[in-house]
């Protein structure tokens, strides 16, 4: 299963705030996390909203290398519609209430 833990939602939100796809997509990983703290044991407890998020995550860490190349070809806005479509489930299935931040 795919886990990006808190330091690592932090660290990719601080580091691709300004981009255009992958700005939303770590805003919309963090508010998902801070839902589940706020509504369980932790994100790092309670695997569902984790097993939502984790297309979501691969988009975001890509291929562990691209982090040194900020321009990548796999992330597109189809692309993080399909990642945004499991949380959008999970969101209506558990009834928690978050920002899923939509591409600019």
């Amino acid at each position: 299963m795919m886990f990006m833990n808190t330091w690592e939602i932090d660290m990719a939100q601080d580091r691709f705030r300004d981009h255009p796809l992958l700005g939303p997509a770590t805003q919309t990983l963090a508010n998902l996390r801070d839902a589940a703290n706020a509504n369980s044991d932790g994100w790092a407890y309670w695997p569902k909203p984790c097993r939502a998020a984790a297309k979501l995550q691969a988009l975001i860490q890509g291929d562990r290398l691209s982090h040194f190349d900020d321009v990548r070809a796999d992330v597109t806005a189809d692309a993080l519609r399909k990642a945004y479509a499991p949380i959008k489930a999970f969101r209506t299935r558990s009834g928690i209430d978050f920002e899923i931040v939509p591409v600019r």
